[in-house]
């Protein structure tokens, strides 16, 4: 589709985009956590968004990649492939959305290892000068391609390093030749711990936990002259339990919690340094509260921790936290629900969704649905979304 809202239409998109990071406020002045690629963040299949956006200790599936790569180790099934599609803004064009692929291979009992590319497309924009110039059309993109090798270090423990390459392309350069994509690379380190089927009183259980630290590289930047980018660095934490009833009901709980390991933005004001009341001619760059955010990645890893100009009130509203649960039949059919919930003062990210997983032989067929809670409103809002899943080898390990 040809847009015809031309550059407005794009920005509008990347502020939606923007919004996927943290909105932080502060004495009624607005400051907003960015990075670079944003859209890595992005859940990319239907299980995990129908459980409220979450995925990195939720049991193993071929989606694994995006969320916790480690639950390889944990898969009964030898090898499998998932694609998933997520349209985005589609109450205003249908030509924007994110496509994922991945594929997972169980080497042998303690390791495996898995690909995965996700690409995200803007769609045809159209840019005309005047009546009598011709129409430039450009194609946005982003896209990333990983792979990761999972190990088991015990009977119950996996860890996992994941490699990823990152290429932006949102220069629209039809009126500059230099135009270039920004690209850079990208560390995952995760881990997932899962339990013995243990025995209770009613029923049988089993625990679940994991970690992730995503995306960990370098800044980058679009042209030589342009600002250092942070790429979208991601703590994610969670635990939940399995609640198996008997050999065809099982209910599964969820709970996560994640934070962006990017420096915050401090208070910057003017000062008059030369007594004439005017700003124009003063400093405009003076650090007032808060910490330099000018650091290279890895001091902004630790520096994130701590820096906030409200102090550790404000610290803490900076991580978002999800609930699921997941009921699932005879292994056949699946039913989801999950809350997602941001501070008001960070974005205001609020959503309950919905989902359902249904299973034929070989092949697992995933929707999910989204409503938004917030007066900020998702650019997936009211989208049914689907991933599907090839599973080879199907109960070829099993665990314990």
């Amino acid at each position: 589709m040809k847009n015809k809202i031309l550059l407005l239409m794009a920005l509008v998109f990347v502020i939606e985009i923007t919004a996927q990071n943290t909105i932080i406020t502060s004495g009624g002045e607005s400051r907003v956590i960015t990075t670079g690629m944003p859209f890595g963040l992005i859940a990319p299949d239907a299980r995990a968004a129908g459980m409220g956006d979450m995925g990195v200790a939720t049991s193993v599936d071929a989606f694994s990649q995006h969320w916790n790569s480690s639950k390889y180790a944990f898969s009964e099934t030898k090898s499998g492939f998932g694609f998933s599609y997520t349209p985005y803004l589609k109450k205003l064009v249908n030509d924007i959305g994110i496509g994922y692929l991945s594929y997972f291979n169980r080497i042998d009992e303690r390791s495996a290892f898995g690909v995965s590319l996700k690409y995200f497309g803007l769609g045809e924009i159209e840019f005309v000068t005047d009546e009598f110039s011709e129409a430039s059309i450009q194609k946005p993109n982003e896209l990333s391609l990983d792979v990761s090798y999972a190990l088991k270090l015990t009977d119950q423990f996996a860890m996992s390093v994941a490699m990823r390459y990152l290429r932006s392309d949102l220069r629209l350069n039809y009126d500059n030749s230099d135009a270039s994509a920004a690209s850079t690379f990208g560390v995952d380190i995760s881990g997932y711990y899962q339990s013995e089927e243990e025995a209770y009183s009613d029923f049988n259980g089993r625990w679940r936990a994991g970690f992730a630290i995503q995306n960990v590289g370098p800044k980058f930047k679009y042209d030589d002259a342009g600002p250092d980018n942070f790429q979208p660095t991601n703590l994610r934490l969670g635990a939940g339990f399995d609640f198996i009833f008997d050999d065809y009901n099982k209910i599964s709980v969820t709970a996560e919690v994640a934070k962006l390991l990017v420096p915050t933005p401090p208070v910057y004001g003017f000062v008059d340094t030369d007594g004439d009341e005017f700003q124009d001619t003063d400093e405009p760059t003076i650090l007032l509260e808060g910490k330099d955010p000018d650091v290279n990645f890895l001091s902004g890893i630790f520096q994130s921790f701590g820096d906030a100009p409200d102090g550790f009130s404000e610290e803490m509203k900076e991580f978002t936290w999800a609930l699921g649960a997941e009921y699932l039949y005879q292994d056949s059919f699946a039913f989801r629900a999950g809350y997602f919930n941001e501070s008001e003062d960070k974005g205001a990210r609020k959503f309950l969704a919905l989902g359902a997983g249904f299973k034929a032989n070989v092949v697992n067929l995933d929707l999910s649905y989204l409503f938004s809670a917030s007066k900020v409103q998702s650019p997936i809002e009211g989208t049914l979304r689907f991933s599907i899943t090839l599973n080879i080898g199907e109960g070829e390990y099993v665990e314990y």
